[in-house]
């Protein structure tokens, strides 16, 4: 089997360790497990796994904690899972470095999607040293700094290009407000969501068929935005 199929579950509760990991190994993925941020540690020296599934209540550390240490190393991608459900919370482990959240109780469907979504991250990063990225019937030319919809230049900003290239480099992969802010304005803007949320209305006035409607740049309430190819 492809490494990139590796995941490890890291959750205390060992009958939800048990019903993920057994929902991940239907799909085809080989899952490690773990019940600690200790016993992680050692499984993600061991496995090296192309993405790790996090509840936030570990009996040995606090898991925004375990996002902010493991992001110092490794950009492996992470969805946590957990019982929190304040958008305080979402954000602060999405802020740490988690790339996802799902809230429990969750369904099977769901918790497979977002996972296919994050396992196509690294071919989504590798896209950002390409020239091109194709979604719908865009095209972004990362060489010429342009994007084209079947062949015809779609005119954007320097500001909305900046905030399309950043959506679209991370596919599937929440982008909290402060995240978008900072890599599109820089720091000093990290609190101005209304200004954020006005680019994103041009954004979708130029690139969906239906802004209403959005089909690639979703709103994820309270939190930030998500990518759709």
């Amino acid at each position: 089997m492809s490494e990139d199929m590796r995941i490890l579950v890291v959750e205390d509760d060992r009958h939800i360790r048990q019903f993920v990991a057994s929902a991940l190994e239907s799909e085809g993925y080989r899952v490690a497990m773990a019940g600690s941020a200790r016993q992680a540690g050692i499984e993600l020296g061991l496995r090296q796994p192309s993405l790790i599934v996090l509840d936030l209540g570990l009996p040995d550390q606090d898991g925004v904690e375990f996002i902010q240490d493991y992001r110092g190393w490794s950009a492996v991608p992470i969805l946590v899972l957990s019982a929190r459900s304040l958008e305080t919370e979402k954000v602060a482990a999405l802020d740490a470095g988690a790339d996802d959240y799902l809230t429990k109780p969750f369904g099977v469907s769901e918790l497979l999607a977002r996972v296919r979504a994050l396992m196509r991250r690294r071919t989504a990063e590798n896209e950002q040293d390409q020239p091109l990225i194709h979604f719908g019937d865009f095209e972004i030319d990362c060489v010429g700094r342009m994007v084209r919809r079947e062949g015809e230049v779609v005119h954007l900003t320097q500001i909305e290009y900046r905030l399309l290239l950043c959506l679209a480099t991370h596919p599937g992969r929440v982008m909290t407000h402060r995240q978008l802010l900072a890599q599109v304005w820089g720091a000093q803007a990290v609190e101005s969501h209304q200004y954020l949320r006005v680019y994103v209305g041009h954004l979708r006035q130029k690139i969906e068929s239906d802004p209403t409607q959005p089909r690639h740049i979703l709103t994820e309430t309270g939190v930030g935005y998500r990518f759709q190819p």
